[in-house]
């Protein structure tokens, strides 16, 4: 599967641009943003390979995970942004579980605004779904590829983490709950480290060795065999 991956945002975020169709595709984490001068990576490759996104899927909601989310409404204004209900809070500017207060403790000064300025999310994941169950497409072509591709809970990171895993493509797009060799931090607001270690079990045991790992940040494109 050909994976477009860019390293964008104030921490290097993985952010992804899935493949459905010839024209259609998902994006994962956009963090491309005018505070690290990189807010048109996403739009301009895919403007340039006139590609239409169906929709943002965001792993958690972690500030560096979403500072791009507005750039690529502004591009694509019916483009709908999902996250999963247990990080709901994070794009909600009053919560101290918020994206606004996870940059002050990071120290990242430069970003408020365009946390402060970030759109609500449009689709609130409360299960397990397929992506089809979650993006709207009249394509019948794109509905089967959305289809290939579930949505798994997998609190540790944060209380909302997901992982996506599509059997038909070998691929799981991890966020920050698997690294290379390493796991995503639980000492976070919402994070949990009992939750991490079952959340690691069930994706070690559950899918095949050989699945290709897509993480949040750093190396990708190792298998699970290699990785954890």
């Amino acid at each position: 599967m050909d994976i477009a991956v860019f390293q964008t945002g104030p921490l290097g975020v993985n952010s992804y641009i899935v493949p459905l169709t010839e024209q259609q595709v998902f994006i994962v984490d956009p963090a491309a943003c005018r505070a690290t001068h990189d807010q048109t990576v996403l739009t301009d490759w895919l403007t340039a390979r006139q590609k239409q996104p169906c929709g943002i899927l965001l792993t958690h909601g972690h500030f560096d995970h979403i500072t791009g989310i507005a750039e690529i409404r502004n591009a694509y204004p019916n483009c709908p942004i999902a996250i999963h209900k247990d990080d709901i809070a994070s794009l909600d500017p009053n919560s101290p579980e918020s994206a606004a207060a996870m940059v002050s403790y990071f120290g990242f000064p430069e970003l408020h605004a365009i946390i402060a300025a970030l759109p609500q999310a449009d689709i609130v994941i409360d299960r397990q779904p397929t992506l089809r169950e979650v993006f709207q497409t009249t394509d019948p072509a794109a509905q089967d590829a959305l289809a290939r591709w579930k949505i798994i809970h997998t609190p540790g990171h944060s209380r909302g983490s997901i992982c996506l895993y599509s059997a038909a493509d070998n691929a799981l797009i991890s966020g920050d709950t698997v690294f290379f060799h390493s796991y995503g931090r639980t000492d976070l607001p919402g994070g949990n480290d009992a939750d991490m270690m079952r959340s690691l079990v069930h994706i070690k045991t559950a899918l095949p060795s050989g699945t290709i790992v897509y993480p949040g940040h750093d190396h990708f494109g190792f298998t699970i065999a290699q990785g954890m």
